[in-house]
């Protein structure tokens, strides 16, 4: 038996067509390509990055501020909290300060924080015969004119500031 060669004829292939929804493939990106979007990434985030540096950098010159006790009796009437940091109630008393203070510029009623938590808070402290969740108000001369106890209610507060405020001379 004589073997027949057989004659391979190249086989049509049909092309499956893709779904019209599908995208066409992409290329890969070239060299310049990625180097153009990691710059724009770099700049993205140094801009973000300087943002986020300005707002800290602001937020510590008022934390600084706030906690400034050599503001006592330099012209300007002062509510001090006497404050512990680690504190709930402390802290929701600085929440209904601080809404009361909104009512008042810098000129008429200024605010500053004692925290417990440094030498010169726990000095004042000691100095008046008070503990944490405390406000001091003082007179623009530096004289304690009143002394509060506990949290009390924005509404409640302003009133005292604003009394506080009117007998300024």
């Amino acid at each position: 038996m004589k073997r027949s060669k057989r004659t391979s004829k190249p086989q049509k292939t049909r092309k499956k067509s893709a779904p019209a929804s599908s995208a066409a493939p992409t290329a890969p990106k070239t060299r310049r390509q990625m180097l153009g979007g990691m710059a724009k990434a770099a700049l993205g985030i140094a801009v973000i990055g300087g943002g986020a540096g300005l707002l800290l950098t602001r937020t510590v010159k008022a934390d600084m501020h706030e906690h400034d006790l050599d503001r006592i009796g330099k012209g300007v009437p002062m509510v001090v909290q006497v404050h512990d940091p680690q504190c709930p109630t402390c802290l929701a008393l600085q929440r209904q300060v601080r809404k009361a203070m909104r009512a008042f510029d810098d000129t008429e009623l200024q605010y500053a924080v004692a925290s417990l938590a440094k030498a010169e808070g726990r000095d004042l402290a000691l100095k008046n015969g008070v503990g944490k969740i405390t406000l001091l108000l003082y007179d623009a001369d530096g004289t304690r004119r009143d002394v509060l106890h506990g949290v009390m209610q924005a509404g409640q507060l302003e009133s005292r500031f604003r009394r506080l405020a009117r007998d300024a001379p």
